[in-house]
């Protein structure tokens, strides 16, 4: 994996998180990001080396590798601020307290299989993409 990438993983079976990914893909202009289930057996390793709990974080999480890991509303902003531009705008959505963000994430995670669906298995990138995904 090329150290200077940072690293997404996502509910694989959810269809908001698989649009999410696909969004954050067509907007990563820099390439800067690389993506993992978190069912696979890539996303499982990188949660035990940072003995993350999915019965708390079960939708999305970035690890920047050798600075840190941010999940929830936290993990999203720092998403669409990387996408450089006016998406840097997002910055002043950190001024709201993680509590109230995160309230607001939780409500839509705990409902995203419900509003949005789920899928039998996880994505399955196309060929050109392939690259973009941890294996």
């Amino acid at each position: 994996m090329e150290e200077n990438k940072k690293i997404i993983l996502f509910d694989g079976v959810c269809n908001l998180c698989n649009g999410a990914i696909q969004f954050i893909i067509k907007h990563d202009k820099h390439d800067q990001f690389r993506y993992a289930p978190l069912q696979s057996a890539t996303g499982m390793k990188y949660l035990q080396q940072r003995h993350i709990d999915t019965t708390n974080i079960d939708s999305i999480i970035l690890i920047e590798p050798g600075v840190a890991y941010y999940t929830k509303a936290t993990a999203a902003l720092k998403i669409g601020q990387d996408f450089g531009g006016a998406w840097k705008l997002l910055q002043v959505l950190e001024w709201i307290p993680v509590s109230i963000s995160n309230f607001v994430y939780d409500i839509v995670a705990k409902n995203r299989y419900k509003w949005f669906g789920k899928k039998e298995d996880c994505m399955i990138p196309t060929p050109e993409l392939k690259a973009k995904f941890l294996d």
